[in-house]
């Protein structure tokens, strides 16, 4: 069996406070892994060790076979990320800001231009591909930063609670795209979400952390016959004791995670 993420008692303190606490797990290749937490869990600091924004305190991971304090460089390469707020240029066209991502990652112009029309007829934006971004829905957009993420052929797609501010019907075409790449691919991808009924649906494997430290992994299935539950969100709650989603919070969630990244 091959791990496309392999976490190792991974620690990270910031002066006297310990953020995560030796922390381990997997996710195999070709896995969609749901990493759910209340704010300030420890998600958000795992991430960017796995992403070497950071470097842990002790411990270690490995992406893609590569170890993220030894080979940082072949671990940024074998990964794409989407981030909570979007991050495309809306002045910009959605064609030109797929190029200008083809050129920081040093793609050949020939193979950019190949793999930047499969990637958008697959998320549905060929046909707009000359419409300055400025003009897409918020759901769009989010396509576009998929298709742009995944232009370098990376094997783990990141995904920083991909949904958070779409409309219902968009939040589910756009899992569905991402189970089409997942599928077509052989995609791994991790990510975070405030809903736990996607992460109910989404998901292979959900683990849940709270405290710096991982309380339950498993299937839904597993999580929920577990804790009794009858929903994931009962499970979390059960967990955690904390309510992981709050409608009227998600711009505080927002400034926060901002921070976080450094943004």
């Amino acid at each position: 069996m091959k791990y496309a993420i392999e976490v190792k008692n991974i620690v990270k303190t910031f002066g006297s406070v310990k953020a995560v606490k030796d922390v381990s797990f997997f996710v195999e290749e070709g896995e969609i892994f749901a990493f759910l937490g209340p704010n300030g869990a420890g998600k958000t600091t795992l991430i960017k060790m796995l992403t070497t924004l950071l470097t842990p305190t002790s411990g270690s991971a490995l992406l893609n076979g590569f170890d993220i304090v030894k080979n940082p460089d072949d671990v940024r390469r074998s990964f794409g990320i989407v981030f909570q707020d979007s991050s495309v240029d809306t002045e910009l066209t959605a064609e030109e800001n797929m190029y200008f991502h083809s050129v920081l990652y040093g793609m050949p112009k020939a193979l950019a231009k190949e793999r930047i029309q499969e990637l958008m007829i697959l998320v549905e934006l060929w046909d707009r591909r000359k419409d300055l971004v400025k003009n897409f829905s918020g759901g769009m957009k989010r396509r576009l930063e998929i298709a742009r993420g995944l232009l370098h052929h990376p094997r783990i797609l990141f995904l920083d609670e991909p949904t958070l501010g779409l409309d219902p019907q968009t939040r589910n075409l756009m899992w569905e795209y991402v189970k089409r790449l997942n599928e077509k691919e052989k995609l791994t991808v991790f990510f975070t979400t405030h809903y736990m009924e996607e992460a109910d649906r989404a998901a292979d494997r959900i683990a849940i952390i709270n405290n710096g430290k991982i309380l339950l992994e498993g299937s839904p299935k597993v999580i929920k016959d577990q804790t009794g539950s009858a929903t994931l969100e009962d499970a979390f709650l059960t967990l955690t004791g904390k309510k992981i989603h709050d409608e009227s919070s998600d711009m505080d969630q927002r400034r926060l995670r901002n921070r976080a990244w450094g943004r």
